[in-house]
């Protein structure tokens, strides 16, 4: 049995056979029942619970802060690690459709493109001569912020907030040669040795690929910008950012975990990106248009010293080997 509510429907009788209240009434009875609910829950929230809620709010944002302290690591593999030794490690990528827009040089404009890491092809010695060149040049100078850098090609040196030729302020102020023939020497030995670890890899003749600007030594400390050459983390492409690259090649003078933290260079791609740990004596080396994106990361701790050696297909690009500056 039902009965009609006002607007002549009708409405289902409760559990007890009455029939369902509509109407002022009935909001009523609901807003009642609602009261006492809330009340329950008010009751139920005991200081126990306080605690525990408290407690969870700060271990999550414990683990924010944390995580934001380190960066976004996701979807990061290594692609060499520091401690471990490898004689060549490659990766072939595909070239980039970006050689299209750029001057064609046959035997020598990257085909086959690709990254690679070789240890053994500068021995511990001989990087640790290189370092002590970078060190005794970049004493002279040295930016405000945290990346420095010596040309010794150019002479160009980082200093406060721009740069001076080395070689002229020397002359200047009448010191004595700074760099040795023998420095100079090993500089070039060590040079032409990647230049043709280079060649081999991708096919190419050595005398077609040439020495170009800039070629330098690199410090990176953990001290703040100062200028647009300090941040050196931003996400870049050396052919476009430097013109003259057709391969990039870095010789690292220092070791990641050790000597500094942070630092990694890494190769940006669509799938994961991908690091090499700095080593001693380790070179990198990749070709150099957009299939190569990459960045390096700030340093977190301690110096990072490095060689970039880069090379051209274009002989109009090449710079002279360094010498003695009488």
């Amino acid at each position: 049995m039902s009965t009609r509510n006002r607007k002549g429907k009708r409405g289902p009788p409760d559990k007890n056979g009455a029939p369902e209240k509509t109407g002022p009434e009935a909001q009523k009875g609901a807003q009642s029942q609602g009261t006492d609910h809330d009340m329950q829950r008010v009751q139920a929230v005991t200081p126990k619970r306080i605690l525990l809620r408290v407690t969870f709010i700060v271990l999550t944002l414990g683990i924010v802060a944390l995580l934001s302290s380190q960066g976004d690591q996701s979807g990061l593999t290594t692609f060499v690690k520091q401690d471990e030794t490898v004689r060549k490690r490659i990766l072939d990528v595909a070239c980039s459709k970006d050689y299209k827009k750029y001057q064609h040089f046959e035997g020598c404009t990257p085909r086959r493109c690709g990254r690679g890491v070789m240890d053994g092809l500068v021995s511990q010695d001989e990087a640790g001569q290189l370092l002590r060149i970078a060190k005794r040049g970049l004493a002279l100078g040295g930016s405000n912020g945290g990346a420095s850098i010596l040309d010794l090609h150019s002479g160009a040196l980082s200093k406060g907030d721009t740069f001076i030729n080395l070689y002229e302020m020397v002359k200047a102020n009448k010191h004595k040669t700074v760099f040795s023939e023998d420095d100079f020497s090993l500089y070039r030995k060590v040079k032409n040795r990647i230049r043709a670890a280079i060649a081999e890899e991708f096919g190419i003749q050595p005398d077609r690929l040439h020495l170009t600007h800039p070629t330098f030594f690199s410090r990176m400390t953990t001290k703040p910008a100062k200028t647009v050459h300090d941040e050196y983390w931003h996400l870049h492409i050396d052919k476009e950012t430097y013109g003259s690259f057709d391969y990039t090649s870095l010789l690292y003078l220092s070791d990641y975990g050790h000597d500094f933290t942070g630092g990694r260079f890494v190769f940006v791609d669509k799938e994961a990106n991908s690091t090499v740990e700095p080593r001693t004596g380790r070179v990198s080396f990749f070709t150099s248009g957009s299939e190569n994106l990459h960045f390096v990361e700030k340093v977190a701790s301690g110096t990072r010293f490095a060689i970039t050696v880069s090379f051209s297909c274009d002989p109009k690009h090449a710079i002279a080997d360094p010498h003695v500056k009488l």
